[in-house]
């Protein structure tokens, strides 16, 4: 998931929200730019000898990885590698520096490619083909294995239950629902051009009301005051009104995971949640890279990527679903259901038609 959970400083914030905002918040800020057990390697790419078991592995990703650093250690301890973090960005981002650094590529494998982007990767001759033993069919994103699917999560409309109840107006359900005139100036969406729900969000709307409407409908989003911001963060800390957000606006493009990070301790309802009739399946990847410093290393990171234990760690500390069957936390069984029923879009016309639905998108929302 890109453009995940911190949180806000606002003083209504307590509990369990106020812990996951920092915690999340130093989180994104450290991986951003953070070395996992690094050994002081050449910033211009690993310095492996390409031997297994041995030299760095350098993990290119977005700047919301976050995984244990006990679990890294063990990785390390086992393998004999020594990994190496660098997060150019979000997910859009990521596939971008892929591209332009492809004849000398910055590391050896890559996390956090998602489904609205993979298929460029792949196309542009980025990635080396490798499926992990195990791998999870159902996500493929290619006949040739490609890409491994490692966490899946669903980029939704949330809503301020309180703030709702409070005004005494029905909470909306449905993606049409958005566009009466009683929700006029309540709901905030990020750019598809520069933020991955952002797309995701776009492609729901392409699911929902196919290659005729969605534009249409943007149209009646735009006429019905939707604000769009740059990015994950300003949208929920800044706009959105939920109890760790400071903003005056009760709908807000999040994800189905966000409700139980504003559930305070010992609470039986959470304040927020996932409109599940407005979702897109977001579906994150690891692959090799083509060119590769240390391709053994890169094919024994996705490997441990479906390891039972950081696929556990996968819900509390990068906020999507694992894509294995472990045990999920208690609050993500309560709090943080998957949508029944999510929009799609075939890979095939995200990738014939992304950058021409962005910029259709920015001549009717933005002008």
């Amino acid at each position: 998931m890109q453009d995940i959970h911190g949180r806000r400083r606002a003083a209504r914030r307590t509990g369990r929200a106020a812990t996951a905002a920092t915690t999340l918040a130093t989180a994104a800020a450290l991986t951003a730019c953070s070395v996992l057990g690094g050994d002081g390697a050449d910033p211009g790419g690993s310095d492996a000898t390409g031997d297994a078991g041995g030299g760095t592995v350098v993990l290119l990703t977005h700047n919301s990885f976050s995984v244990p650093d006990e679990l890294v250690e063990r990785f390390e301890a086992e393998t004999g590698y020594t990994l190496q973090t660098r997060a150019p960005g979000d997910g859009g981002a990521l596939v971008n520096q892929l591209v332009l650094t492809k004849d000398a590529p910055l590391g050896d494998v890559v996390f956090g490619i998602d489904n609205t982007f993979a298929t460029r990767a792949i196309e542009e001759g980025v990635l080396e083909p490798y499926a992990a033993p195990g791998a999870v069919a159902e996500y493929a994103i290619d006949d040739e294995g490609h890409l491994t699917p490692v966490d899946v999560g669903d980029v939704c409309i949330n809503v301020d239950r309180e703030w709702f109840a409070e005004a005494g107006l029905p909470e909306p359900t449905t993606l049409e629902d958005l566009t009466d005139p009683a929700y006029r100036d309540l709901l905030v969406v990020t750019n598809p051009a520069t933020s991955s729900p952002g797309l995701a969000f776009l492609l729901a709307t392409v699911g929902a009301f196919g290659e005729d409407g969605w534009l249409d409908y943007w149209a009646r989003l735009r006429d019905n005051g939707v604000k769009v911001v740059g990015g994950w963060e300003d949208a929920y800390f800044v706009d959105f009104s939920g109890p760790s957000s400071e903003g005056d606006r009760p709908l807000v493009l999040s994800y189905a995971s966000s409700p139980p990070v504003e559930v305070p301790e010992g609470a039986d309802t959470a304040p927020t949640a996932a409109l599940l009739e407005t979702c897109f399946r977001q579906v994150e990847y690891a692959g090799v890279l083509a060119g590769a410093a240390n391709p053994e290393g890169a094919r024994a990171v996705v490997d441990w990527l479906l390891t039972p234990e950081v696929q556990a760690a996968i819900p509390e500390h990068m906020y999507m679903y694992p894509v294995t069957d472990v045990e999920l936390p208690e609050s993500w069984v309560r709090f943080a259901p998957l949508a029944p029923e999510p929009f799609e879009v075939d890979p095939a016309d995200i990738a014939a038609n992304r950058d021409r639905w962005i910029a259709e998108w920015t001549d009717v929302v933005t002008g």
